[in-house]
């Protein structure tokens, strides 16, 4: 019992923060209109600035684990292509089948991760986190979106060449997220021998400690949002085991990946293993219901998805990191 309050000391204080984002927006508290506003502080100053002092104190070869990055590219592809077969219907075409299965897979590292997981297991968490974004952006997403393009608005088959073209364009979006260069540059400052002023570092510290509260606010923020502009209510059997397949499925696939792995000989550390779940373990991305309504794919569904898996992971993901057996209080 004392072992789970110790978890819960930590991840209640994370989700209640959502909670107040979600609340602030419903009650009118804060405009939806200055959404954006508040995802483009966090996106591109508080989240970057706090990748940045990571990326230039993270040990280079922590980000070339080749087992752990093959494990976490499979098993995203595998269950991007079953949860795409399996919850096609005569409502779920191919385009909301792709962005449902993105939301399966695309684990909400960024806004919610980085902190959850530096608050339970303390910075070695940092190297793994990288290294799953940087899978999420720049294979996961182009998959799921690529996957989306192949039938046309029509319902008919799109050519190979609109086909690339579409990878191409998705590929460059992600290349595009500041997340993915405030890593980089963090990585190639840490190094280099270059120093910065200790004015500039402060500032930095500023920005990074300002990007966990923000950015879980933001998230209550843009699950108010999506509630309130849904133009329609999309049947529980539509979303709802999407929703479970990211909170179970996906960790599951993990661990089970990781003992193949183990017994071909590539064998994950207990410290690298136990991240990899939790990670798999967080909710749905906020982002992938903005980039289906930018697609013009079912926005209402995706953000039930997404709201789905947020209130369940409060139990879910503490229920896995007492599972798992991680002391907050050793950390």
């Amino acid at each position: 019992m004392q072992h789970l309050q110790s978890i819960l000391s930590v991840t209640f204080p994370f989700f209640a923060l959502v909670l107040c984002g979600y609340v602030a927006t419903r009650r009118g508290l804060l405009p939806i209109e200055s959404i954006p506003g508040l995802s483009t502080f966090v996106l591109y100053f508080a989240l970057s600035a706090m990748l940045f002092r990571f990326g230039s104190a993270t040990p280079i070869g922590q980000l070339f684990d080749v087992p752990l990055a093959v494990l976490y590219s499979v098993s995203g592809v595998v269950l991007v292509t079953v949860t795409v077969v399996t919850s096609r219907n005569e409502r779920i075409g191919i385009k909301d089948a792709a962005f449902g299965a993105m939301a399966a897979v695309f684990s909400n590292s960024g806004f919610m991760g980085i902190p959850l997981l530096l608050a339970l297991l303390g910075e070695k968490a940092v190297g793994i986190i990288i290294v799953t974004l940087f899978i999420d952006q720049i294979l996961i997403s182009p998959l799921c979106m690529s996957i989306a393009h192949v039938q046309s608005n029509t319902g008919q088959p799109r050519s190979m060449s609109a086909l690339l073209l579409a990878s191409v364009r998705s590929l460059r979006g992600a290349a595009l997220n500041p997340m993915l260069w405030s890593i980089v540059a963090g990585v190639l400052f840490g190094m280099s021998s270059l120093t910065l002023p200790d004015p500039v570092w402060k500032t930095i510290d500023l920005l990074s400690d300002a990007a966990s509260p923000v950015a879980l606010f933001t998230i209550g923020a843009i699950l108010a949002r999506n509630a309130v502009k849904a133009t329609h209510r999309s049947l529980l059997m539509d979303y709802v085991p999407v929703a479970l397949v990211k909170l179970f499925i996906h960790p599951l696939l993990i661990f089970l990946g990781a003992r193949v792995a183990d017994g071909l000989g590539f064998p994950l550390d207990a410290q690298t293993f136990t991240i990899i779940i939790l990670i798999a373990a967080l909710p749905s991305a906020s982002n992938v219901s903005m980039l289906a309504e930018r697609f013009g794919a079912d926005s209402g569904r995706i953000a039930s998805i997404i709201m789905v898996s947020t209130v369940l992971s409060f139990f879910t993901f503490s229920g896995m990191v007492w599972v798992l057996g991680v002391h907050p209080s050793a950390n």
